[in-house]
């Protein structure tokens, strides 16, 4: 399964993610959004013990240095004013200095203020040996 590696422009190696994503919801939605906005700035945060605060509608957050075990999870809590518990959020996650193991985004739940973003290690046997890179968006807030 290949990672969609993020900048914090949003753009991806292959292709624009938030054009793919805007095209959907206007074709789901029949002209009912005209746009997709993504807000600009300082869209970055570092994690200290799986926590992050970030409040912008897109953001790319760097964890700390995990050691996370073959299929067990790291889990974040992002802080963000921009999040309500009615959100739809969607992340991915790529390496910092993470070289092994097999980081992939499990469920993720939306709160009024916060979210938390389960990313599991999908590796048979190698654990997460640095830091890894999760992007997001917030659709709805």
């Amino acid at each position: 399964m290949a990672r969609q590696n993020l900048d914090t422009t949003g753009n991806e190696s292959d292709g624009s993610l938030w054009a793919r994503l805007n095209t959907m919801l206007t074709e789901l939605y029949a002209g009912a959004i005209s746009s997709l906005t993504v807000d600009s700035g300082t869209k970055t945060a570092s994690a200290t013990t799986g926590a992050a605060t970030l409040s912008k509608n897109s953001g790319k957050i760097t964890s700390e240095a995990l050691t996370t075990a073959a299929g067990a999870s790291y889990t974040l809590t992002l802080t963000n004013t921009e999040i309500a518990a009615t959100s739809l959020i969607f992340a991915s996650v790529g390496d910092g200095t993470n070289s092994q193991g097999t980081p992939v985004v499990g469920p993720i739940n939306a709160g009024a203020g916060s979210a938390t973003i389960e990313i599991k290690n999908d590796h048979a046997s190698e654990a997460l040996n640095g830091t890894i890179t999760i992007d997001f968006l917030v659709l709805g807030a």
